[in-house]
């Protein structure tokens, strides 16, 4: 079963690269962030012709997030729990049934921070928090759990081209990446370094001063695999060729494998 995240940055925008992707790469289930529109503006009927179920936690204009799915919903649940009077559609988790039992995938859309010394730094790692105090609960469930996203961590010098461009970014702070290991030590794999620990692997890359051409890139599109989940992953990629596509996301698809059938 292939599970993909996407921060597509306006579905509506990009509609065309997205429909030419879904049909190339044929995930099961696509985790997609910034979707940048409210629910009943999200071009539903072009991905449903696709073969594809859809769920969305849209908001006008900026941020917004959506799961689409080969295989039925089982369950939905929007909004990250935590804090009731968060208005900012980050995070939807769906639930689907597999051979081998419940499957559950949740598109995240981690705020990105910016700047320091505003209240969005603190939202951010607000934020984390509460998504770690939710996978806790989750991880009980003893199932296999995917959190797909645009997590906006660039969680070791690696993962990004000229790490020192990044020190006084909020994508890079001690506290920031602190909270992202947090989350690993509850037990989460994260996919891609679990695969490889190659340099020069990115998931996005700025539309100024030529970052693409240049490759001047950031790995901040994370997929985190439950224990359940991790012991079944095949493979992963970064479909990076989407990036030069005209008109392109400045994010690019990120893949696992899993060894899963559906029900």
């Amino acid at each position: 079963m292939k599970i993909v995240t996407w921060n597509i940055n306006g579905i509506r925008a990009r509609l065309g690269n997205f429909t030419h992707w879904l049909r190339e790469s044929s995930p099961d289930i696509a985790c997609l962030q910034e979707i940048k529109c409210s629910d009943d503006q999200f071009p539903r009927a072009e991905v449903e012709a696709l073969g594809y179920n859809v769920e969305t936690f849209g908001q006008k204009g900026f941020n917004g997030v959506a799961i689409l799915s080969k295989l039925p919903f089982d369950e939905v649940n929007r909004g990250l729990p935590g804090d009731d009077g968060d208005e900012q559609a980050r995070f939807i988790e769906g639930v689907f049934s597999t051979k081998s039992g419940a499957l559950r995938v949740a598109s995240i859309y981690l705020p990105n921070g910016n700047p320091l010394g505003s209240e969005k730094f603190p939202y951010k790692l607000a934020w984390m928090s509460r998504l770690e105090c939710w996978a806790t609960e989750r991880l009980g469930l003893e199932e296999p759990l995917v959190l797909a996203g645009d997590y906006n961590v660039i969680p070791e010098p690696i993962d990004a081209r000229f790490p020192e461009n990044w020190v006084n970014d909020a994508l890079f702070q001690p506290e920031t990446r602190q909270a992202f290991r947090r989350l690993e030590n509850l037990g989460f794999t994260e996919a891609v370094r679990s695969l490889t620990d190659a340099p020069l692997i990115y998931t996005f890359w700025d539309y100024q001063a030529g970052a693409w051409q240049k490759n001047n890139g950031i790995r901040i599109d994370h997929l985190m695999l439950s224990p359940e989940a991790a012991n079944l992953l095949a493979s992963g990629s970064i479909e990076k060729h989407v990036r030069a596509w005209e008109k392109p996301s400045d994010h690019v698809p990120v893949s696992v494998e899993l060894s899963l059938d559906p029900a």
